[in-house]
């Protein structure tokens, strides 16, 4: 009875409703703009004082509208697929394997799309010529449901990304310090006004994980969770935002709509800490099946 009983319990979903669901995340995320990062940009349009740097944000919003308009990439870079995955323990994918069935939902979307492939081998630089392999993170969580999160991430605001193993008496200065010369460093590269994902804690690899997690947050949105991190990135997003970088690299007040910030605990020993820049376009579609 106990095992009849768990059977029932068991959703099962068809690998052929996440291609499509894959493909269609993949190419609204490129074509359209969050509307949290809109209404940011147009915060950072009035708050900016040079002209100029007024004038590369009514471009940028321009653009994203335009994009969304004709249904066309906000940028050229559509980027290399990364996903994060939520399955529920609860889950059967049937018809087929989950990451097989990923991975043409993003072959489909860039194809059919009309999405640049950027994706190519690291010693040849032979185009894969599909954006494939994607870069899939799975969670499995309680429940039935399967929740999908589709970020095409730029190489340009990628390359400026770093990870540095802190010695734990550098605290919470040093944590600062590290993010700030990284920014400060990255200058226009990236495309500003950036968004600043920060992972802090967990391990090398587990850093990096929680830094472009945290480009997900909604733009704006503070870590309600931690009083402690909440106040990191003010302070930060503050000492950025002197720096004097502006829109497009070419000086102004606004060069970052927003530093978020994620943390695990870490080793005694160790103080992990990535960040990973996001440029404006920062795109990023979900939903859950």
């Amino acid at each position: 009875m106990e095992d009849r009983n768990e059977k029932q319990a068991i959703r099962q979903i068809d690998s052929k409703v996440i291609t499509r669901t894959v493909n269609k995340l993949f190419v609204e995320a490129n074509t359209s703009l969050g509307e949290d990062v809109v209404c940011a940009l147009q915060k950072a349009l009035d708050q900016e004082e040079s002209p100029l740097g007024k004038q590369v944000l009514e471009k940028i919003i321009e653009n994203a509208d335009v994009a969304r308009h004709d249904k066309m990439p906000i940028c050229q870079d559509t980027g290399l697929a990364v996903l994060f995955i939520e399955i529920g323990q609860d889950v059967h994918i049937t018809g087929g394997d989950l990451r097989v069935a990923i991975e043409e939902g993003v072959r489909q979307a860039y194809q059919e799309g009309f999405l640049r492939k950027s994706v190519c081998d690291p010693l040849t630089r032979k185009n894969t010529t599909d954006n494939t392999p994607a870069i899939i993170h799975v969670d499995i969580v309680k429940g039935d449901r399967l929740k999908i999160i589709a970020m095409p991430k730029g190489g340009g605001s990628e390359n400026m990304s770093a990870a540095q193993m802190l010695t734990p008496a550098a605290g919470v200065e040093g944590i600062k310090k590290f993010v700030i010369e990284k920014v400060m460093q990255a200058g226009a590269n990236p495309c500003p006004p950036i968004i600043v994902g920060v992972g802090i804690g967990g391990s090398l690899e587990e850093a990096c994980v929680l830094a472009k997690k945290a480009l997900l947050r909604p733009v704006g949105e503070t870590n309600n969770n931690d009083e402690r991190l909440a106040q990191m990135e003010k302070e930060m997003l503050e000492s950025i935002n002197k720096l004097g970088i502006g829109p497009g690299g070419l000086g102004g007040r606004i060069s970052a709509l927003a530093v978020n910030i994620e943390m695990l605990p870490c080793h005694i020993a160790s103080l992990p800490v990535a960040v990973n820049i996001q440029c404006h376009v920062a795109r990023h579609k979900e939903t859950t099946l």
